[in-house]
């Protein structure tokens, strides 16, 4: 049984991850976990027992989360602060798989140390490697682990990797479904509302990457976190519009083949891929339902709309 820590259990990613682990019962065991909501981290507590929990920041964590650790005999630190918690849930002595699933950048030095620890990492907080994607990527090189990708985009191009080599890859495309915005007028962009923004067609995920991806500045963080991630040069990377979601990456090797990952929307698909790798573990959980896959499109991105994708003729 493989034990791991989780920066950000109480958030979608967060908890997806749970359920995965529930999924994979006898496999995996969530050791600790740092979370902000501490009415999601007592019941975390009480479902999953790990030895550490650190949360409930800006808000009263109160006696009822520090009662249901005592009864679980959880170690809870409700009063430290945001980073040392993910520091010390990201080096927990016990993990062996640190699941970064956090928001922004406070998870840094969790990579940092948890990597010179020889701790495998499944990454879907972008962030990081945004900011220090150099620093990140040589301490997993010297660790002599590899970080694994939780992105859906990230994750299905590290399967179609598996094809080639690093010197056969003609380039990177990440898939992008254009979000809620994809066909609204330029002219009309400035008068949108935070509801018409939340209103993703084809995910479920939390507010702020939600808002990021109707944007597109998710995916423009998408292209940099590639960059790091599989050491590809910034003109080795594509962005296309694909608003089934159905295609999640595709990478385009020397000899004129390309590799794609499809799959349904769910993140449960990378997160397992990721806990489990190199194996590939049976699921009835999801299933592709090959009638649900229709026409798949790919187009370019609209001239002068999302340049955060940095727009660029193709060669």
């Amino acid at each position: 049984m493989k034990n791991i820590s989780i920066l950000g259990c109480t958030g979608s990613i967060g908890r997806q991850t749970l359920a995965v682990v529930e999924a994979l019962a006898g496999q995996f065991w969530c050791g600790a976990g740092c979370g902000v909501e501490h009415r999601r981290t007592c019941w975390q507590i009480e479902r999953h027992r790990p030895e550490v929990v650190v949360g409930g920041y800006g808000g009263d964590c109160g006696p009822a989360c520090r009662a249901v650790a005592r009864e679980g005999d959880c170690s809870f630190a409700g009063d430290s602060s945001w980073a040392e918690g993910m520091l010390a849930v990201g080096t927990h002595g016990a993990a062996e798989i640190v699941v970064s699933a956090a928001v922004g950048v406070g998870g840094t030095g969790s990579y940092l140390r948890g990597d010179q620890a020889g701790k495998g990492d499944c990454a879907s907080n972008k962030e990081v490697l945004v900011a220090a994607g150099e620093l990140v990527m040589a301490a997993v090189e010297k660790s002599g682990k590899e970080l694994l990708p939780v992105d859906s985009e990230h994750n299905a191009v590290h399967q179609c990797l598996r094809g080639g080599t690093h010197g056969e890859v003609l380039r990177i495309v990440l898939t992008a479904s254009g979000g809620p915005f994809r066909k609204t007028p330029l002219k009309n962009l400035a008068n949108v509302t935070t509801e018409q923004a939340l209103a993703h067609p084809n995910w479920r995920m939390g507010n702020r990457i939600t808002i990021d991806s109707a944007t597109m500045m998710n995916k423009g963080f998408e292209v940099i976190e590639a960059r790091w991630l599989f050491g590809m040069k910034p003109d080795q990377i594509e962005v296309v519009i694909h608003p089934q979601s159905t295609i999640h990456s595709m990478v385009e090797y020397v000899d004129g083949s390309v590799l794609a990952q499809l799959g349904p929307t769910d993140m449960r698909m990378p997160i397992r891929y990721a806990l489990t790798y190199p194996a590939r573990v049976a699921t009835t959980e999801v299933n592709p339902g090959w009638g649900n896959f229709g026409g798949c499109i790919l187009r370019r991105l609209r001239r002068g709309g999302f340049r955060v994708c940095g727009w660029r003729p193709r060669q």
